[in-house]
C-alpha cells in the first residue's frame, strides 16, 4: 500500500496569516523522512492554499513522487502540463466549497475530461480521475484514457464519523446523516461494499486504484482490507494529529496503520 501525504493543510495555516510559517518545504521533508511514499498537493483555481511557487519547489525538492491534483480548467491544465508532476489527478472544484465535494462527473463533463487527459498525456503525465465508487465511473474512466482512479471515500468517512465519533454532537454534524444508528450502520456497510465493488471492477479492467477523502486513523482499517486498492491519499487527519504529536510521528503512525 502506497501512502500519499497531502500537505495542503500546512499551506492553509500559512495562508491564514500570510506568512511563510509553517514552511511547506519543511512539511515535505518531514513527511518524506517519516514514511511518505508520495506527496499529494492540490493547485486550486483560487490559490487558497498551494501556490504555483509551492508546486515548483515541491517538484524540485521532493525525493518521492508528487501527485498534483487539479481541476479541468484550461489555465490550470496549462500550468500543470508545463510543470510535469509525476501524476495529475483530475478533481471537481467549486469556489464556494470548503473541500472537494464528491467525485468528478465523468458523464456530464466527458468531453472536457477527455481533452484534459489528452493534453496531460501530450506532456507525458499519467492521469488519475477522482471519482465516486460506481461501476459506471470506472468504465467511463477507462474509456476516457485514464491510467488510474482515486475512489472518493467521503460518504464512507462521514457515515463512520456519525456512528463512531462525537461528530453528531458538534457544530459540524452532517445534517443529512442525522439518522438512527441502525440505519447508519446499514448505510455504512452499503458504502463500504460500493467501494469494494468499484475497486475490484477497476482493477479487472486494467485501472490502478487509489482511495481518499476523509480517511483517518480510525476508519482506514476497513479500506486497507480491500486488496484492489494500492494507494491511499490522506491529509487533513494527519496534519490535525501533528498539532499534538508533531508531523513526523503523525506520518509514522499512519504509515504503520496502512502497511500490509
Amino acid at each position: 500500500m502506497t501512502l500519499g501525504i497531502n500537505i495542503d493543510h500546512v499551506a492553509v495555516l500559512r495562508e491564514a496569516r500570510r506568512v511563510n510559517d509553517p514552511d511547506i518545504l519543511q512539511a515535505l521533508y518531514t513527511a518524506c523522512e517519516n514514511g511518505a511514499d508520495q506527496i499529494t498537493i492540490h493547485l486550486r483555481e483560487d490559490r487558497r492554499h498551494i501556490q504555483d511557487s509551492d508546486v515548483k519547489n515541491i517538484l524540485m525538492h521532493s525525493k518521492v513522487p508528487v501527485n498534483l491534483e487539479c481541476s479541468i480548467n484550461k489555465e490550470i491544465l496549462d500550468i500543470v502540463s508545463t510543470m510535469r508532476p509525476h501524476r495529475a489527478t483530475l478533481v471537481p472544484e467549486k469556489r464556494e466549497e470548503v473541500t472537494t465535494e464528491g467525485g468528478l462527473d465523468v458523464v456530464r463533463f466527458e468531453d472536457e475530461i477527455k481533452y484534459a487527459i489528452e493534453q496531460l498525456h501530450d506532456s507525458l503525465i499519467p492521469v488519475s480521475l477522482f471519482v465516486d465508487p460506481t461501476i459506471e465511473a470506472m468504465d467511463r474512466s477507462k474509456e476516457l484514457g485514464a491510467e488510474m482512479v482515486e475512489l472518493h471515500t467521503g460518504l464512507y468517512s462521514n457515515l463512520f464519523a456519525m456512528l463512531h465519533s462525537n461528530l453528531p454532537y458538534s457544530n459540524h454534524a452532517v445534517t443529512e446523516l442525522d439518522l438512527p444508528r441502525n440505519e447508519l450502520e446499514v448505510r455504512l456497510e452499503k458504502s463500504l461494499n460500493e467501494i469494494k465493488t468499484a475497486a475490484l471492477h477497476a482493477k479487472k479492467i486494467g485501472l490502478e486504484v487509489a482511495a481518499g477523502h476523509g480517511l483517518n486513523y480510525h476508519n482506514v482499517s476497513e479500506i486497507m482490507n480491500i486488496d484492489a486498492i494500492t494507494e491511499l491519499n490522506i491529509g487533513q487527519s494527519i496534519i490535525a494529529r501533528s498539532v499534538f504529536t508533531g508531523l513526523g510521528d503523525a506520518v509514522k503512525e499512519m504509515k504503520k496503520l496502512t502497511s500490509r
